[in-house]
């Protein structure tokens, strides 16, 4: 150590009277006191005043411009001396020396600016302002075809430096974007993809850039699915796979490039890691096994690529898929319910995929889980059954082959997302299906049930299903068994709350359920209909502006209906609908003029 700080000395003289030879010797000193032991030589050099004496030795024209650049480099290792670095004034003459045509030069340029960055916010900015990003972007785009050594050599540096210089900031992701590096990069993973550190350094670069949405348009415009598809065929191990399915997944989320991936034969590679990993108790298998399985459903989000892939429900890979729903892989399971769910995206496909009997695969495998427990596969094969509940004609078949008795094995689970699945899909399957509805609108386990999760106040899609089922219940059925045990339940405060919903569809459905019960049994409901306020809720609905059309009609309907039961008729009265009902007889859409008329005559005659 005292050689080194002997070295700092005659350096800090030397520097003022530009003695070339004895500069030289100095800094040689000083990389072999880093060499040996990094750390403390930083801190000594730091000690000494010597940082700002740097960029007056950082001469374009001098020999040892390489070594001021290495040494910097060397110091910028360390996290305490990226700031110092950057106070020392060492950013501007660096990245002027980008300009230069020196190729040691640029290389330990490149290293001490790329280090400078690493997780330094100074370092960033002082780069940025300095446009140094800009020099190292155009030298790549005009050095990528060149496969010599020692231009590899550059280039990995300068890559990394990039990678550096934006990683986890988005602005300065941007702004790469803006210069248009990734066409340039993917090019260059073209050219140098036997290159292994170059490759990483690309594959690096990739991920941070993919998160940006921004760059998915640029990605899309080059030939980045294939490349990265064949650079995935040539890996054996674990890390580089992941490398490269850490690229793929942000990128997997353009519609474009799902296709193009597909394309490029992205599914074939996935399915053969599925196979080589099922069995496969290392934890990298494991990871791989969900890495590779979760990438395939995410390529079925795509219409045109799951499109591709279904093949009329002849393609290959939805064979593969269908074969992991028996599977003994949780992980497995889940995928293939999930890509079943994503295949079911329109009706050629379910009807195809009900007629050739997916459907008990999804309920032996819901079967296995009653018991079992897994909710995400729970979840998954819900899903996938409701989207295939969704053609009139698969609900017959679907009820037949016992769906709503396996749907109904879960009423008894705790888990929002299950109940949730679970709601939609006995809703599906009941729509247009009197004798479902009026089997299962008099299971009175099952109303109970509802009625229950009409008040998870905590789980708004639960409680929005819960109520939107037990309406379905009485719509579809139009049965007074049906109306008894959802008033029994104690459901019809919860469908007048749901006339009040702010989503029309729900208010609609709603009050169709109401003025069924009130035409099927009104005297059951007249106390329930009293205690919900039903009356001025109907006032409030004819009386706001903003109500549909059809919630106009619909509760004038209603309001015809309850005029039987004494109590509400008082109500009706005293709210004086009258008023609110003739000026509805001028309203624009005809259906509704017409049913004032008609509700004003009967309140008239009844007053």
């Amino acid at each position: 150590m005292d050689n080194l700080s002997e070295a700092l000395e005659k350096l800090k003289l030397a520097s003022t009277d530009s003695a070339t030879d004895s500069v030289e010797s100095c800094l040689d000193c000083l990389l072999k006191a880093l060499a040996n032991n990094n750390t403390e030589a930083s801190v000594k050099i730091q000690e000494m005043g010597v940082l700002p004496l740097l960029p007056t030795l950082l001469n374009p024209q001098s020999s040892c411009t390489p070594k001021v650049a290495n040494i910097i480099a060397e110091v910028a290792k360390n996290e305490f001396m990226r700031s110092p670095c950057v106070e020392a004034g060492l950013i501007p003459p660096l990245v002027q020396l980008l300009n230069s045509t020196d190729q040691e030069v640029l290389l330990q340029t490149g290293r001490a600016l790329g280090n400078i960055c690493y997780d330094s916010h100074e370092g960033r900015s002082a780069v940025d302002l300095a446009g140094g990003a800009q020099i190292v972007a155009e030298h790549i785009k005009s050095l990528y075809q060149n496969t010599e050594p020692e231009n590899v050599k550059l280039l990995t540096v300068f890559c990394g430096m990039l990678m550096n210089y934006s990683n986890d900031n988005d602005s300065l992701q941007a702004q790469l974007i803006n210069m248009g590096v990734i066409p340039t990069l993917v090019k260059l993973l073209g050219i140098h993809s036997h290159n292994t550190a170059l490759t990483e350094m690309c594959l690096i670069a990739f991920g941070n850039l993919a998160e940006l949405e921004s760059s998915k348009e640029q990605f899309a415009s080059t030939n980045i699915a294939e490349e990265l598809v064949r650079l995935f065929q040539k890996q054996t191990e674990h890390e580089k796979k992941e490398m490269i399915f850490e690229v793929l997944a942000p990128l997997a989320e353009n519609d474009v490039i799902k296709l193009q991936l597909v394309e490029a034969g992205l599914v074939e590679c996935l399915l053969d890691v599925v196979a080589q990993t099922v069995d496969g108790e290392r934890e990298e298998d494991i990871a791989q096994l969900k890495t590779a399985s979760d990438l395939m459903v995410l390529l079925l989000l795509g219409d045109e690529s799951m499109q591709k892939l279904f093949e009329g429900g002849k393609g290959s890979v939805f064979q593969r898929v269908l074969s992991w729903i028996p599977s003994h892989n949780h992980q497995l399971q889940l995928a293939g319910a999930l890509a079943i769910a994503n295949f079911a995206r329109n009706d050629g496909n379910c009807i195809h995929m009900v007629d050739t009997g997916i459907v008990q695969k999804l309920l032996e495998l819901l079967d296995r889980h009653v018991e079992e427990g897994n909710v995400t596969v729970q979840h998954a094969a819900l899903s996938a059954l409701r989207n295939l509940a969704i053609p009139v004609v698969n609900k017959s078949k679907m009820l037949s082959a016992g769906v709503a008795d396996v749907v109904l094995k879960f009423l008894q689970s705790e888990m929002p997302p299950v109940q949730f699945k679970l709601l939609g899909t006995l809703r599906m399957l009941i729509d247009t299906q009197a004798e479902a509805a009026d089997q299962l609108g008099t299971n009175g386990k099952l109303v109970e049930r509802l009625v229950e999760w009409c008040e998870a106040k905590d789980h708004a899609g639960v409680m929005g299903e819960s109520n939107r089922l037990l309406s379905a219940l009485i719509r579809h059925s139009k049965s007074k068994e049906v109306v008894r045990t959802v008033i029994q339940g104690g459901g019809v405060k919860h469908l007048v709350t749901m006339a009040t919903s702010e989503h029309m569809i729900m208010q609609n459905e709603a009050l169709v359920a109401l003025g069924l019960i009130a035409a099927l049994d009104l005297v059951a409901a007249e106390k329930d209909f009293v205690g919900a306020n039903l009356v001025s809720v109907l006032h409030k609905l004819l009386s706001d502006e903003r109500s549909a059309p059809e919630i106009k009609y619909n509760s004038m309907i209603l309001i015809c209906s309850v005029m039987g039961s004494e109590p509400l008729h008082k109500e009706v009265q005293s709210l004086e609908f009258i008023d609110v009902v003739s000026k509805l007889r001028a309203h624009e859409n005809k259906t509704v003029s017409h049913q004032a008329s008609l509700t004003e005559q009967r309140l008239t005659a009844q007053s």
